[in-house]
């Protein structure tokens, strides 16, 4: 392979990467980059040849250099950051600024983390004398880092007995049936065993695993490392340049360029798809038959239809339907809903909370404008990168691909955490050290709050390697640690207990404090004479914290306790009345005070549902109480089991509080546990085995929906514009490309001769939530929701069934974004 050729190569691999098979968004992603490429190559090919026709024996250079340069930014997946860079080894060690001594700094921090996720292509595999092939183009690409597992098909045995498989993803928990596939090989006059079977899955299912990136701003990111690589290129060993040496370098800086802005055109328009707002489908409502309060609607649910169907969910739920806290879920009454949700006069603020099925980055950024300093607390429970992978995100990253997953959705966070909000992050030894330093980079050093260490088991691990690990930690920031004040714990009967009157004072308990301190000053070093005559002086170094004077005044107001001789050294008196209310929480978290880990996993068994590393209740309730008011916004977006939601309802059911929810999980279990565990929950906090134990749940009224991801909206997008680059007026290199490109326009409907635009958003997505949608992206609440309109908090209102040209500038980032 020539230097050209080898370059042509590296080119064409960051644009379109591995190849992957299959069908959805990633699939489309990699044909639009292959069109793209395809027109980059003939107009660099065309600019190149005329560059050199002065200088024809600089051919092989140009290209060996670009080939140099572009390789090392160049990775599997076609994202673009640091793949392989000799020179600059130690760029991610020590960055020092001006501001900042020393800041954390990765070699993928100028990347949105999309996902990781195992590329399968159809792939031939032979052994033992058997032949199969596994054909992987049905495979349908998963949404974000869904955890889905692999079932194979026994399709046909073709020539050369090669037993031949259809790879397709689980649904719904569906699996391979080995039973049948060696029934039906074995018709066919092969004989397999069920081992030789499973090795054939095994190593098709050992295929390539790659990190998807894209990069912020690519163009700035490849410009500033081609000026440090050419540095020393240009200059290394070089004694005196003529005309013609100056102009090859010329030469090979305008290429370089030329061929970034092709990069950078492309990538910036993924990074639009990436940050363009998101549908918001398939929602529905869950209310409690409490929170109804109107017979006549009660009596329409009760003989509806569906009603059988609600039936059906409450006994597999272990509810009572004849109980008021039994919920319903819209879904079953969709003729329903809108009258459901016109019992209340302003609607978003009377939820409870929102239950997003989304990943996480996505649905921050689409909830932002709603919810923008709105959050009090957040609390998130990441993956901790070990090598548990029962994360929907996985456990075990790379630490820069771990670093780049957090960073760039606790970025997004910060702006929706209200001017006084906290966030606690749970984690462990692993990355802690590692998630202080980015915290401190994201909110700044000054507004580190602490390191909470929660003991996290009762009983020593005896066949831990070295130590037996028993803690996680909770790192614990403010936006502005100024401006927050944590909530005090209520004081325990122990506490008081520690209060005494043994002198019957008349303002009550009391408990007493030593007198002196270690703060010496010769002013506060004076004898005392007790009751009963005997001199007392603070101990050698110290002295008394309190004036002469001051004494006593003290001890006129019988606030001096000398012993119940009236002979001992002075203790001054605390009252029991005159403490504060609560107590500061300490830094140390005992498992008797919130729980261990197997209470946690015992907790959700008795609920009914199996869960990988849930956390207590009580812990969450701990900090809910701390990083919380009564009334305050709490966000979880790594929500798992659902704990967070569960310990707000609990501690809301305690101290009556109004505390709202949000939670956004990816993971098949949002349908399986976290959803019927907040209906559960809502209905009884008392389960033992599945079975309610009473019916004192709190009620509940909240919403959940699903958000249009990335990969569907890559799926939508068409770009197939035949005159890419042809903007007579602009060079190809900095036109926007994609001007004229139809990205999502199937959801308008242009009348042309009338002149009328309408939108009809079921072209991209069937049950889209208009009105979620919208007040999502102006970030208006909703009041009132009717059949043709939503009417927002601030007065406006839209018609949700004619939606035409006037709302186009409103919804233009949705659809098209330029």
């Amino acid at each position: 392979m020539t230097k050209e050729q080898k370059f042509y190569k590296a080119l064409q691999d960051v644009f379109i990467g591995a190849k992957i098979e299959g069908e959805g968004g990633f699939v489309n992603l990699m044909r639009i980059k292959s069109n793209y490429y395809r027109k980059i190559e003939d107009i660099l090919k065309k600019d190149i040849e005329t560059a050199l026709r002065s200088y024809p024996r600089f051919r092989d250079e140009l290209f060996d250099k670009l080939y140099s340069f572009f390789s090392r930014y160049f990775t599997e997946s076609g994202s673009i950051y640091f793949n392989s860079t000799p020179f600059h080894n130690n760029i991610y060690e020590k960055v020092y600024t001006d501001d900042k001594d020393v800041i954390l700094f990765w070699k993928t921090q100028m990347l949105y983390y999309v996902k990781t996720d195992r590329i399968f292509r159809s792939l031939p595999v032979e052994f033992d004398g058997f032949k199969f092939y596994f054909d992987a183009s049905k495979t349908e690409g998963k949404k974000a880092n869904e955890k889905r597992s692999l079932i194979f098909e026994f399709d046909k045995v073709k020539e050369g007995q090669t037993i031949v498989f259809s790879v397709l993803y689980s649904e719904k928990g569906t699996k391979t049936k080995q039973d049948e596939i060696l029934k039906a090989i074995k018709r066919k006059g092969i004989v397999i065993t069920e081992e030789q079977l499973e090795r054939a899955f095994r190593i098709f299912e050992k295929q390539s695993e790659v990190d998807f990136f894209i990069n912020k701003n690519a163009k700035a990111f490849l410009e500033e490392q081609f000026k440090l690589w050419s540095y020393q290129y240009f200059w290394e060993g070089a004694k005196e340049w003529g005309a013609d040496r100056v102009n090859q370098l010329q030469i090979l800086k305008d290429t370089a360029f030329k061929i970034i802005d092709f990069i950078s055109q492309f990538e910036d328009e993924l990074v639009k798809i990436w940050n363009k707002p998101k549908f918001v489908k398939n929602s529905n409502y869950v209310i409690t038959l409490d929170r109804i309060k109107d017979e006549k609607l009660i009596e329409k649910i009760l003989t509806h239809k569906n009603y059988k169907e609600q039936v059906k969910e409450w006994e597999e739920l272990g509810i009572d339907k004849d109980n008021p806290k039994a919920p319903i879920d819209t879904k079953y009454f969709k003729d329903l809903e809108l009258e459901i949700l016109g019992r209340f006069k302003d609607l978003d603020k009377s939820l409870d909370g929102w239950l997003i099925k989304s990943e996480n980055y996505q649905a921050l950024n689409t909830i932002l404008p709603k919810f923008k300093e709105k959050v009090q607390t957040i609390y998130i429970d990441p993956p901790y990168n070990t090598e548990n992978d029962e994360f929907i995100y996985k456990d075990k990253f790379k630490h820069s691909s771990w670093l780049s997953l957090l960073e760039n959705r606790l970025g997004t966070a910060k702006f929706l955490m209200s001017k006084d909000g906290v966030i606690f992050i749970s984690i462990d030894d692993h990355e802690q050290s590692k998630l202080t330093s980015l915290l401190m980079q994201i909110f700044g050093e000054e507004n580190f709050v602490n390191q909470i260490i929660w003991q996290k088991k009762f009983s020593p691990q005896n066949d831990a390697k070295w130590l037996s690990d028993n803690h996680d930690f909770i790192t614990c920031f403010a936006k502005n640690k100024d401006l927050w004040r944590p909530t005090l714990l209520s004081r325990t009967e122990e506490q008081d207990a520690r209060y005494q009157n043994p002198d019957n004072d008349p303002r009550g308990p009391w408990m007493s404090s030593g007198l002196d301190v270690k703060t010496y000053s010769a002013e506060y070093d004076y004898p005392i004479k007790t009751p009963s005559g005997r001199t007392v002086n603070p101990p050698k170094g110290r002295c008394w914290r309190c004036s002469k004077e001051r004494f006593s005044e003290l001890v006129k107001d019988n606030r001096i306790w000398f012993g119940p001789k009236k002979d001992n050294v002075p203790r001054i008196k605390r009252f029991l009345s005159e403490v504060k209310a609560g107590t500061t929480a300490l830094t140390i978290w005992t498992y008797e005070e919130v729980g261990h880990n197997q209470e946690a996993t015992q907790e959700l068994k008795n609920i009914g549902f199996v869960y990988s590393s849930p956390k207590p209740v009580r812990l969450l309730k701990k900090v809910i109480h701390i990083g919380s008011k009564s009334d305050s916004i709490v966000l979880d977006f790594f929500a798992g089991s659902g704990t967070t939601a569960h310990a707000v309802m609990k501690l809301n059911h305690e101290d009556q509080g109004n505390r709202k929810f949000i939670l956004v999980e990816m993971g098949d279990y949002f349908d399986t546990i976290t959803l019927p565990r907040i209906k559960k929950i809502a209905y009884s906090f008392n389960w033992k085995n599945g079975k309610a134990q009473d019916a004192n749940g709190i009620g509940i009224f909240f919403k959940y929906y699903e958000l249009e991801q990335y990969e569907e909206a890559l799926a939508n997008c068409k770009y197939e514009d035949g005159d890419l680059f042809d903007l007579p007026s602009k060079s190809p290199y900095q036109e926007y490309v994609f001007m004229k490109d139809e990205k999502m326009l199937k959801a308008l409907e242009i009348d042309y001769e009338k002149e009328k635009v309408k939108v009809d958003f079921s072209n991209l997505y069937p049950n889209i939530d208009v009105a979620e949608t919208l007040s999502n992206l102006t970030g208006r609440w909703i009041k009132k929701i009717s059949d043709d309109k939503v009417e927002f908090e601030d007065g406006t209102g839209i018609n949700t069934k004619d939606l035409d040209h006037k709302l186009i500038k409103l919804i233009k980032s949705l659809i098209w974004w330029e």
